[in-house]
């Protein structure tokens, strides 16, 4: 689909109306036609391509709304000027009430007037091109004229007529025909066509013979005679379907019986094949076999143009010509014993079960043959619901769209299984909700049909909702039918596991159709109605429905596993079965859904299994391939996918057949357990060690299912979900080490040292009325889950494994006047409270260390919240506490708001202030106002915490998280995915979220900023988006209902450079990802951060550095001592405990102050052992010099003169690299 969409204005409404060619199959202005007639002539044969609706074959005019567009005020017309202005010459014509009421209908029927535009301009690009279909017109005038004259074949052995095809040649009866029919050119065709003959094939003792005779009709059908045709993906060519019409005379009444029919046509098929690629007639196509859902019985016959530049070659258009054989009305097979509960098969055998086969009914055997005489039923059928409903093309169109971008048809990347070739389906479901229904006993709720005067939108709306609510498998849907159905809506119910019968036919559409897939398809149409409707935050709702490709399954599924087939094989095959589906790949991949649906019960909301669509082959091959690896996408229910116990029947029950199939479902797994209310069920237990791997519990479950049912173990199935996992753990040689970890351990470390100094009465002036965590360990969002360190421990870690967290709090006092009115002063009263605490922290917990942090950096001025108390409990948990008092801000919009003439404070004063005040919003105001909102989607999204830390991850390993992005801002981010979304689109694991959040960053537009629904309505938001966006050089615009301006997390970054850096690395990464199609997927490639943009990279000592174990490629040697005792302590006698210390984060700060104006730096905070810079290109270009240029500069040196030009500096870089190496000294590598 072309990226930029040619606008066209309507044709529906008045204005410009094409001409108008007299077509055979085009009913518009006669009686419809028997479908045996469409060819009487050769003109006839061909009208069907839509030939240029001009003489010269040019396409027709772009068009307008009304018969004349309105040029606005000011356009040529009547005589009228705006009053009040000054006569310009031009004339103000108003628009006409033809051109209101399109307008108004284009905002009634169309969501607005701006989606009718769009999807105006998008209709013409999904269709042909009018001038390129002469070539195909011509091609097809010759392939009449041509399959109108073929030989016959005389009656043969099917595998005696076989062997001769196979061999090059055509059965010996005809080769005196042959040879007359060769008359230009005498050399046979030597090429060798195989037979397709599927299951069963026909052995050595039939008694029954195939024959060939020329067609006794062609006709063009299926949608190109229609024009309802739509572009498909991947700029797969347009498919052209020929119907063949076989003589009656070449079957009996009993070929309905054990494949017979298929193996006629199959012969039937091949012949087709010897003569259309024959060289001597002039068609100059290559010709392929295909097999639709890779059934066998499906077989057609592609044609392909050559590329040569004969008349005949329509390779411009990009199309295929499909010749697909069908049965003639008057066949001898009747159709009566085509019902779906008939067996056609006689099997005399039985399966490992010991239960007969021999009369079971063969439902999708006789769908299969029904199959072969619907095409000209459909194309009538699809033409007079195109008559009838203007809106019918464009809705059916809109409806093709939308669901070739979410893999439900013909592409080069994964389809829905069942989905392949199903242009009938989406015609079905228009005609069943425009027609209505039939009354059956089954039928639970009534639908009235659509009204025929419906939009496209609202045709294609009213579409998705009766997809997204409608269960095919438990409530039939027959469309309404002038002479009712053939066969009684029961005997489909009991043997179709979804229905959905059309109104020409007794052909179930959804014959062979996984209902997992339909639950998927229910999931999809649920989803893009949550757009349609607004109740989600997508931008452009077109753009979303129609444009975006969603066949991404890293984006797409919360859970993704490719599985190959090589070694599969079923536990109980049913040879009825194989030959009811047409494969025994087939039959596998029919099991498969059904039993993992079985297992996976409410853990999942759909389920779908992909693999890539077929391809023709070449007609030397007979059988189709059945594909060599699957792919199974899962959707997780949040609720229930994560349980770690599924029921079955109670102990009572253990000799029902539902036991029975709990036992077999799930074999050595299921074992009888007691639990604590006392039941004693059967169950089955999955055994996992944290939550981490509790999320692959799914996985396991599918796992299971496949080694138990398929035979299919170990390498065989693929998943990425331990590699995504294995970022956020800690190396297992130094976790070991830790006395606790885990996020519920540090909230109640959290709640035990609130518990302890609410306690305090006494020892403090005032009572503490709330302690608020600030800190990502606390509301589940750090990349690693916060560890416990005591003292005792730290002593015998290694010096770069040593990094010991803070974890900040926020301590609210009950309210005193007796707080003083300086801003100074309350700086030091708050180091007075602060001592105070620490005394009686450390006298009412042995082994507790507290101690004073003054934090000042530079640019922070002294009146500003600088002061902390760090506390170090003996379980190895560290906190750092400061102080809220509401009192700073009052006296802080004092001296920002008062009036000039009042103000006695300096412009100095002024911006201390200022920084100062913005300094207090962000602690005290909106951290812990983002805390809760943060804390609160955590418990309520099972994976956005997860989804938040491999974000996080992923921008530090890629040096931007901190120094360009906040960790509030990433959680703000990620917010819109969860937050933003509606139920049916939240990610349920932590990799879909990750995709989800690089696929948004990939294609985000800064300027337009981004809104976030971040806050509940009870949590009323403050005012504190000036302050925060005063003087702002983040580029990023995060608006939630606390931050309307949106730079409360972003006023320092990221800048252009930083934010254009983030995009293109999401590109690359999003690229990556898409290697799950293809398996060659490796995670750590996706985290790995390429060095050669920069213009100069600075190496660390890793043996110094406290968090170099967190690095995402750390090498272990680094801190795996060699000595006789592992377990030695290290050669310190005395080991500071130094909580928060990471010497690589100050050693930044510092440069990134210094450098300001000189460099931008980068660097991974997570154990990074390495950081790059690159200069600013201002200052690497020779300028005048000055004093106070701000950066080391160095003269210029001339060009072949000796000496330097004393005019011009440029920046002194190898000045500026000693110059970070001496800073840098014990740290930095020489």
């Amino acid at each position: 689909m072309p990226s930029t969409l040619k606008r066209r204005r309507a044709h529906e409404v008045e204005g410009w109306v094409p001409k108008k060619r007299q077509v055979s199959l085009e009913y518009d202005d006669g009686p419809e036609p028997s479908g045996r007639d469409e060819f009487d002539s050769d003109e006839a044969a061909v009208s069907h391509a839509g030939s240029p609706s001009s003489e010269d074959g040019e396409d027709p005019p772009e068009t307008s709304y009304g018969a004349e567009e309105w040029g606005g005020i000011g356009a040529n017309g009547d005589e009228r000027t705006v009053p009040g202005q000054p006569s310009t010459g031009k004339v103000h014509k108003p628009p006409t009430g033809d051109e209101v009421r399109a307008i108004k209908e284009a905002q009634e029927l169309f969501m607005s007037s701006s989606f009718k535009l769009q999807i105006d301009a998008l209709l013409p690009n999904i269709r042909p091109k009018e001038s390129r279909k002469a070539p195909l017109d011509r091609f097809l005038f010759a392939l009449h004229a041509y399959l109108s004259a073929l030989p016959p074949v005389s009656p043969q052995h099917p595998l005696e007529a076989a062997r001769a095809l196979l061999a090059g040649t055509l059965p010996s009866d005809a080769k005196g025909k042959e040879k007359a029919h060769r008359q230009k050119d005498k050399a046979p065709s030597s090429q060798s066509i195989a037979v397709p003959f599927p299951l069963p094939v026909p052995t050595e003792d039939a008694n029954w013979k195939v024959a060939f005779q020329k067609p006794v009709n062609i006709a063009v059908v299926g949608g190109w005679i229609n024009n309802v045709v739509v572009k498909s993906k991947d700029e797969e060519p347009w498919v052209v379907d020929v119907a063949v019409e076989m003589p009656s005379e070449l079957f009996q009444e009993k070929d309905y019986m054990n494949g017979r029919f298929f193996h006629k046509r199959a012969f039937y098929i091949a012949v087709l094949a010897k003569y259309v690629s024959d060289p001597a007639n002039k068609l100059n196509v290559e010709t392929f076999y295909e097999s639709k859902k890779g059934d066998p019985r499906l077989t057609t016959l592609i044609l392909r143009p050559k590329n040569d530049d004969t008349p005949t070659d329509f390779s411009k258009l990009n199309a295929v010509v499909r010749i697909i054989p069908v049965l003639s009305p008057s066949s001898p097979i009747q159709k009566a014993r085509l019902a779906p509960h008939r067996s056609n098969f006689r099997v005399n055998s039985s399966d490992s079960s010991g239960s007969s086969q021999e009369n079971l009914p063969t439902p999708l055997y006789n769908s299969a043959i029904l199959l072969a005489s619907s095409p000209q039923r459909d194309v009538i059928a699809v033409n007079t619901l195109k008559n009838e409903i203007p809106a019918y093309r464009d809705a059916l169109s809109l409806l093709r769209v939308w669901a070739n971008q979410r893999g439900y048809g013909e592409g080069q990347r994964l389809c829905v299984r069942g989905f392949e070739g199903s242009g009938p389906w989406w015609n079905t479901v228009l005609e069943a909700l425009i027609l209505g229904e039939e009354p059956h006993s089954k039928i639970k709720t009534k639908r009235r049909p659509l009204g025929k005067g419906l939009s496209s939108y609202q045709l294609f709306k009213a579409t998705l909702d009766f997809l997204s609510r409608h269960d095919f498998t438990q409530e039939s849907v027959f469309v309404k039918s002038k002479n009712g159905h053939l066969f009684p809506p029961e005997e489909y119910s009991e043997l179709h596991e979804a229905i959905l019968v059309d109104s020409s036919s007794c052909v179930n559409v959804l014959a062979g159709v996984p209902p997992t897939s339909v639950e998927m398809l229910k999931h999809d149409a649920r989803a893009t109605l949550e757009i349609l409707d607004g109740s989600i935050s997508t931008g452009d709702p077109f753009t979303e429905v129609f444009l975006a490709d969603h066949r991404e399954p890293a984006s797409r599924f919360d859970i993704m596993m490719i599985v190959e087939l090589s070694s599969a094989s079923l536990r109980r095959p049913s040879v009825h079965d194989i030959l009811d589906r047409g494969s025994l790949s087939n039959s596998t991949l029919a099991s498969l859904p059904s039993l993992l649906r079985k297992a996976l019960g409410s853990r999942i909301e759909a389920l779908a299994i992909l693999h890539p669509t077929s391809r023709p082959r070449p007609i030397a091959e007979g059988l189709p391939a059945g594909p060599e690896k699957i792919f199974i996408g899962l959707i997780l229910d949040q609720e229930h996918a994560f349980r770690l116990v599924d029921h079955g029947p109670a102990a009572a029950e253990t000799q029902s057949s539902a036991a029975d199939e709990f036992r077999e479902l799930w074999g050595d797994k299921a074992e009888l357990r007691r639990f604590q209310d006392g039941s004693i069920t059967e169950s089955v237990v999955w055994n996992v060690q944290g939550s981490d791997e509790r999320t692959q519990i799914p996985a396991m479950v599918v796992r299971h299912i496949l080694a138990r049912h398929f035979g299919i173990h170990g390498d065989a199935v693929i998943s990425w979900q331990p590699a995504f996992d294995s970022l956020l753990r800690l190396p297992p040689s130094i976790s070991s080490h830790y006395r606790a970890a885990g996020f519920k351990a540090a909230l109640a470390a959290f709640q035990g040292l609130a518990s302890s100094i609410k306690g305090f009465d006494k020892e403090l002036p005032l009572a503490v009325l709330n302690i608020s965590p600030v800190a990502p360990e606390l509301r589940y969002t750090s990349v690693f889950a916060p560890v416990s360190i005591p003292i005792t421990t730290a002593r015998t870690l290694p010096s770069c494994a040593r990094h010991v967290p803070l974890i900040s709090l926020n301590l609210e006092f009950e309210k005193s006047a007796r707080w003083p009115d300086d801003l100074a002063a309350i700086q030091k009263m708050k180091m007075a409270f602060l001592e105070r605490l620490a005394q009686a922290l450390t006298d009412a917990t042995p082994g507790l260390h507290a101690r004073i942090a003054v934090e000042l950096p530079a640019g922070v001025p002294p009146i500003a919240d600088h002061v902390q108390l760090e506390v170090a409990t003996p379980d190895g948990w560290a906190f750092a506490l400061r102080i809220w008092h509401d009192r700073e801000a009052t006296l802080l919009d004092r001296i920002l708001h008062a009036p000039p003439a009042a103000n006695p404070t300096s412009p100095h004063e002024v911006e201390n202030a200022r920084i100062a005040h913005r300094l207090y919003i962000k602690r005290f105001i909106a951290a812990p106002r983002h805390h809760r909102a943060v804390a609160a989607l955590c418990h309520r999204f099972v994976a956005f915490g997860g989804t938040v830390r491999l974000v996080k991850r992923w921008l530090a390993a890629h040096w931007l998280l901190r120094l360009h992005v906040s960790e509030e801002a990433v959680e703000v981010l990620c917010g819109a995915v969860f937050a933003g979304a509606g139920p049916a689109s939240v990610p349920t694991t932590r990799e879909r979220g990750f995709a989800r959040v690089i696929r948004l960053l990939r294609g985000w537009q800064w300027a337009d900023g981004m809104t976030v629904p971040l806050y509940s309505d009870s949590d009323p938001a403050p005012d504190v988006g000036s302050s925060a966006a005063s003087g702002a050089k983040g580029v990023w615009v995060l608006k939630t209902e606390a931050d309307p301006d949106g730079r409360m997390w972003t006023v320092d970054g990221p800048d252009h450079v930083a934010a254009h850096r983030i995009r293109a690395l999401a590109q690359a990464t999003h690229d990556c990802l898409q290697g799950m199609e293809t398996g060659v997927l490796d995670v750590s490639s996706i985290f790995a951060h390429p060095e050669d943009d920069y213009d100069f990279v600075v190496k660390l000592q890793p043996t110094v550095l406290p968090r170099y174990f967190q690095n995402v490629a750390a090498d272990q040697a680094v801190w795996m001592r060699s000595g006789k005792y592992a377990n030695a302590p290290p050669p310190e006698k005395d080991v500071p405990y130094r909580p928060g210390f990471d010497p690589a984060e100050m050693f930044l700060d510092d440069l990134t102050r210094i450098y300001a104006d000189t460099a931008k730096f980068f660097h991974d905070p997570l154990g990074g052992d390495r950081f790059g810079a690159i200069w600013d290109p201002s200052v690497t270009q020779p300028r005048p010099f000055r004093v106070m240029n701000r950066f080391s500069s160095t003269p210029v040196a001339k060009g072949k003169e000796k000496g330097k030009d004393k005019d011009l500096v440029v920046l002194n870089e190898a000045g500026v690299l000693s110059e970070i190496v001496r800073m840098g000294e014990g740290l930095v590598m020489a």
